[in-house]
């Protein structure tokens, strides 16, 4: 991977399950907080939770649902629920209808993209790259491809990176030019528990 100048890439803190810290994450410039949904994550959260933890935001920061399995209708009933900004479609799954349903209610859609480089782009508003290990999606630790994500970044597509990006590697993933890197594990003391002093050592890295 060649490392070159970019824009500053947007920040997204992915399964936050506390409003404590998502009120400190939007104090900090965090662009996005996911709310995991998924069956059987260790960051799964309720809806009455959810829905406090985007209040909580009050705007400055927008919210991202992440769904794995969830029916589109049922992700659409939560969305209007809790008022959601962004629905991530962690799942191979899902197809071009659906981000067309979803976004003639209004709401951006994130796809992942798994599979070869020479994989088609699904229709989305961003793709999403992400490591797997052990036949897991996300939330491991491990990091996705990198040269694949500065392909399709230079090539003019919007483009979620995720997996593995702490605050000894985000200056790294940001010459990728991704437009918004996404952390998760490496800010966290126990699945789930996020560390308000681990997110402004990775703010501090990437600021810098």
């Amino acid at each position: 991977m060649t490392t070159r100048r970019s824009a500053t890439p947007q920040i997204k803190v992915c399964g936050v399950t506390d409003t404590a810290f998502a009120r400190h994450a939007a104090s900090r410039g965090v662009d996005y907080v996911g709310l995991i949904f998924a069956e059987g994550s260790p960051r799964r959260i309720p809806p009455q939770a959810a829905a406090e933890i985007v209040r909580a935001l009050e705007g400055r920061a927008k919210s991202v649902g992440v769904f794995t399995a969830t029916p589109v209708d049922a992700i659409l009933a939560l969305a209007a629920q809790i008022s959601l900004d962004v629905v991530q479609l962690h799942s191979s799954a899902y197809g071009d209808s659906d981000t067309a349903r979803l976004n003639a209610h209004g709401l951006e859609v994130w796809r992942l993209l798994r599979g070869a480089p020479s994989a088609s782009l699904p229709v989305a508003d961003a793709v999403l790259l992400d490591g797997v290990a052990d036949g897991r999606c996300g939330g491991t630790g491990t990091r996705a491809d990198w040269s694949q994500a500065e392909r399709l970044a230079t090539s003019g597509v919007r483009v979620v990176l995720a997996g593995g990006i702490s605050a000894e590697n985000i200056r790294e993933a940001a010459a990728t030019g991704c437009a918004v890197l996404d952390a998760n594990s490496s800010l966290e003391t126990a699945p789930g528990v996020k560390s308000a002093e681990r997110l402004d050592r990775l703010l501090a890295a990437l600021r810098g």
